[in-house]
């Protein structure tokens, strides 16, 4: 008998919800930690209006991620929206919930809910990095600028979080079930990118080899991203192993914003040669391939802010920070963009993605501490269908 197929649809289908994480002490940097759990809520706040917001919290700090919700939506244009964003008690640390939550999918043949855990795996068991490692000597110029160790305990939490948050959501809403799939390969949600239309993109670097898929071909993966997620074309960079956690995860690079339309982020001419080779590779990627559907594909650049509007002093943070205008978050009706203080370049990506999505509302967020840890909106949501 043939494996069950599975479809993914594209960020842009309507959601029932959007899934966001409040952040564990034990997985920040202390001296960004208020500041990313402001950030978070800012986002839920942002959200409210368009879709309902799940924010998972430790039941320990659930109080205070509460007062915070609070003072976010009292206010009069967002206090009739208060009541769209849910705290849901549960065991979390990462706000990374793009990583360790789960994909949702409809059955090809019954065209049910579904949703795959990927089984996150602290991005390939990169456990030797800063984040899980207390690290000892002079304070830097801030304060907090040491990572806490995040324990065994933690790690498991993160492993089992998308298993729970689907425990959970078939607890409150029984009448529209979802079931679980666990993938027999691992990678994290911010490293696909999928059109909708059967294409995929994602770079070689974040799937294939290391210790996420030890000993897997490209195309024994593909075999399994074909049935889980309902993809026929694959579009593979090379990205770089090693030069940020993720090794290079596809939603900071390259996004959909419509089948056969790709925005790509440009790096600012300020940051190493690494990034200009990188964006030079997956340009042309896409200059020489089709998509699933045989459509020549349309790429338009967003470049990067400058790195000094964003980088603080902290010893612990990015050394590049995750800056990027495409790792946009797509909510009904509206497509939410990530702002970092570059007047200019804040100005001409909002400019150049309303323009390429004229339907929908723009709404801003203005973030700093998320990407001096790694990530920015889409790395830190997830869109449930």
């Amino acid at each position: 008998m043939s494996p069950k197929q599975y479809i993914c649809p594209a960020e842009t289908t309507p959601h029932i919800a959007t899934i966001l994480g409040f952040p564990s002490p034990c997985s920040t940097l202390p001296g960004l930690y208020e500041r990313t759990c402001s950030e978070i809520v800012d986002l839920a706040g942002t959200l409210a209006p368009f879709e309902p917001v799940r924010l998972h919290v430790r039941p320990e700090i659930q109080a205070g991620a509460q007062q915070m919700v609070n003072e976010r939506m009292n206010n009069n244009d967002s206090a009739p929206h208060k009541t769209q964003i849910t705290l849901v008690p549960c065991s979390t640390n990462h706000c990374w919930v793009r990583d360790t939550g789960p994909v949702y999918v409809r059955g090809a043949d019954d065209g049910k809910r579904y949703a795959i855990d990927f089984r996150f795996c602290e991005w390939g068991v990169k456990t030797d990095d800063d984040i899980y490692q207390s690290r000892v000597g002079e304070a830097g110029p801030e304060s907090g600028d040491e990572w806490p160790v995040m324990g065994e305990e933690a790690m498991g939490e993160n492993t089992a979080f998308a298993e729970r948050v689907l425990e959970l959501e078939n607890q409150t809403s029984p009448h529209n079930p979802v079931q679980r799939i666990a993938s027999p390969i691992r990678l994290e949600g911010g490293g696909i990118e999928i059109d909708g239309e059967g294409t995929f993109m994602a770079t070689e670097s974040s799937i294939v080899g290391g210790r996420r898929n030890p000993g897997m071909s490209r195309a024994e993966i593909e075999t399994h991203l074909r049935q889980l997620l309902g993809v026929t074309h694959f579009i593979w960079f090379p990205g770089r192993a090693g030069l940020d956690i993720t090794d290079c995860h596809v939603d900071a690079e390259a996004r959909f914003v419509k089948p056969g339309v790709v925005v790509l982020s440009k790096p600012h001419r300020s940051v190493d040669q690494v990034y200009h080779d990188m964006y030079e590779e997956m340009r042309e990627v896409l200059r020489t391939t089709k998509d699933a559907k045989g459509r020549t594909i349309e790429v338009h650049d967003i470049e990067d802010p400058d790195p000094a509007s964003v980088g603080g002093n902290l010893r612990g943070e990015e050394k590049v920070p995750a800056a990027a205008y495409v790792n946009f978050y797509f909510a009904n009706g509206v497509l939410v963009v990530p702002v970092f203080g570059d007047p200019v370049a804040d100005a001409k990506a909002v400019r150049t993605l309303r323009d390429l999505v004229p339907e929908r509302e723009i709404r801003t967020v203005s973030v700093n501490a998320l990407p001096r840890t790694g990530g920015v909106l889409h790395c830190v949501t997830q869109q449930v269908m």
